[in-house]
């Protein structure tokens, strides 16, 4: 653990659609998303569960082994690429282990989503067979502890929510997956991403590449730039980078996106941040 921090932030997974463990795209990483948040001491907050939670799932249960684990996930919503992990997560084999997801969709809804991946024919291990006490809640604002969470709806297809996570005044807003051009959604993140230390924005796309993929529910590096200056957030991390885009393309964005706002960085799988 680094220190002393408010929140600190890790990232295990950092792509977006699917996994791309090529050797050329390992610099940035090629698990799909997932994020851990801390506070000082064990409070663990997890945003979604896409291939990256298999890793951070095995340094949980080395970093408690042989203690009780009570794991939080704010779910963004259930696309594969943010769920495919989940099946592999260690800790919700633990009997001793408790597991909550929250989402903005009614908990029975999650529950049958997640139980559906691991149903046959496509996995062998039946979700409700699981270990660990598994708690499903729908989320609006919610305490942990001294964490608190502000969910807000996004522009993607079949719908996400984004997380604005405070703790002592530090902030971290997550804004991913989302496409950009709705007044309404727009304004929802600048009020939400308001002087955020760090917000972490779906940069899927180049603008060139998004005249083609308008529709897609994605956005842009230049996008993130915007909504980082109006809202006057700290920091900005592009995130969900789209499987075609290998180190030496994310190393262009991220210098492009500098240019416009100097406190950027393309997220890359084991970096963390401090707050």
């Amino acid at each position: 653990m680094e220190g002393p921090f408010r929140l600190q932030v890790k990232f295990w997974g950092v792509r977006g659609s699917i996994p791309t463990p090529q050797a050329d795209n390992l610099g940035f990483g090629g698990n799909t998303t997932c994020i851990e948040v801390r506070r000082p001491g064990d409070q663990v907050l997890i945003i979604d569960g896409g291939t990256g939670l298999r890793y951070l799932g095995m340094a949980l249960m080395r970093e408690f082994a042989g203690r009780r684990l009570s794991l939080k996930f704010l779910m963004t919503h259930f696309h594969w690429d943010h769920i495919q992990g989940i099946p592999l997560f260690a800790p919700l084999y633990g009997r001793d282990n408790a597991v909550t997801f929250y989402s903005d969709r009614p908990a029975e809804d999650v529950r049958e989503i997640l139980d559906g991946q691991m149903s046959h024919p496509y996995f062998p291990a039946p979700f409700e067979q699981l270990g660990a006490r598994r708690h499903f809640e729908q989320i609006d604002n919610a305490n942990f502890g001294d964490v608190s969470v502000r969910a807000f709806p996004l522009n993607h297809p079949q719908g996400a929510c984004g997380y604005r996570i405070e703790s002592e005044g530090a902030v971290v807003v997550h804004a991913s997956d989302l496409e950009h051009g709705d007044e309404q959604f727009d304004r929802v993140l600048i009020d939400h991403a308001q002087n955020a230390d760090v917000l972490i924005y779906d940069s899927q796309y180049t603008p060139e590449e998004y005249g083609t993929k308008r529709g897609w529910g994605h956005s842009t590096w230049r996008e993130a730039v915007r909504v980082a200056r109006e809202a006057q957030v700290k920091r900005l991390v592009l995130f969900h980078h789209d499987p075609g885009h290998d180190d030496r393309f994310m190393n262009e964005i991220e210098k492009q996106a500098r240019s416009r706002f100097e406190n950027t960085d393309a997220a890359r799988e084991g970096a963390t941040i401090c707050v």
